[in-house]
């Protein structure tokens, strides 16, 4: 399978995802610049965690309008899988392929660490090899990781099964303890914890491979 991972000036990131998919699960992968109109015949997009434009305005408000993220939202448009990780998440809300928003963390500081979260739901190509309510141990490293949304968002998301991962130990204050959703169709996934940066021994957890390698089950299958 081949995976594309978008580079936005201030992507930080990138390096770890395409590592996490070329070293870790023996899949291609290659960079995609800011300003590509294109996502040359990809399988699976990846928006990286980092600081697109230096997280101006809003994180992901300026990387909305990059060239690139026209071409992911015809890809996302046509069912390709497209998972946003942290600043990638942020620039999903942004661009409208997710709802809600994300903001500052509930103390106001920003917060490095290991959380854990829960699987809430299997059915997404995103945790497809996960099992049902299973606890796994992901980094995060965000200022503005609180998920938002009104009460009406937040009831549709319980209702339509598309709250993928909850913390167990909420480190932002997310409403409903929140990390991952995926949209209507399934095929579009936003979390702030970092997979990609638990996707190897020798960073002590191979916890996030279970989303990367759910994307890659789920395209075989395709």
């Amino acid at each position: 399978m081949r995976f594309g991972v978008v580079v936005f000036p201030g992507s930080n990131c990138d390096h770890d995802a395409w590592y996490a998919i070329t070293h870790n699960l023996g899949q291609q992968a290659e960079m995609i610049w800011h300003d590509s109109p294109s996502l040359g015949g990809v399988d699976a997009v990846i928006l990286p965690g980092g600081f697109a434009y230096g997280d101006y305005l809003r994180c992901g408000a300026i990387a909305k309008f990059s060239p690139v993220m026209t071409a992911v939202r015809r890809f996302a448009g046509q069912g390709g899988l497209v998972l946003g990780i942290c600043n990638g998440f942020q620039i999903l809300v942004e661009s409208g392929l997710l709802p809600g928003a994300l903001l500052r963390n509930r103390d106001l500081k920003f917060v490095c660490r290991e959380v854990p979260v829960r699987v809430e739901t299997v059915n997404t190509p995103f945790t497809s090899a996960a099992r049902p309510a299973q606890t796994l141990r992901l980094p995060v490293a965000h200022g503005e990781g609180c998920y938002f949304a009104d009460e009406d968002t937040l009831d549709r998301l319980e209702r339509e099964d598309r709250v993928v991962l909850r913390y167990l130990d909420n480190p932002n204050g997310s409403l409903r303890d929140i990390a991952g959703i995926c949209n209507e169709r399934r095929n579009v996934m936003g979390l702030m914890p970092h997979p990609e940066r638990a996707a190897d021994a020798l960073l002590g957890s191979t916890d996030g491979r279970v989303i990367l390698e759910s994307m890659v089950h789920s395209l075989v299958a395709q």
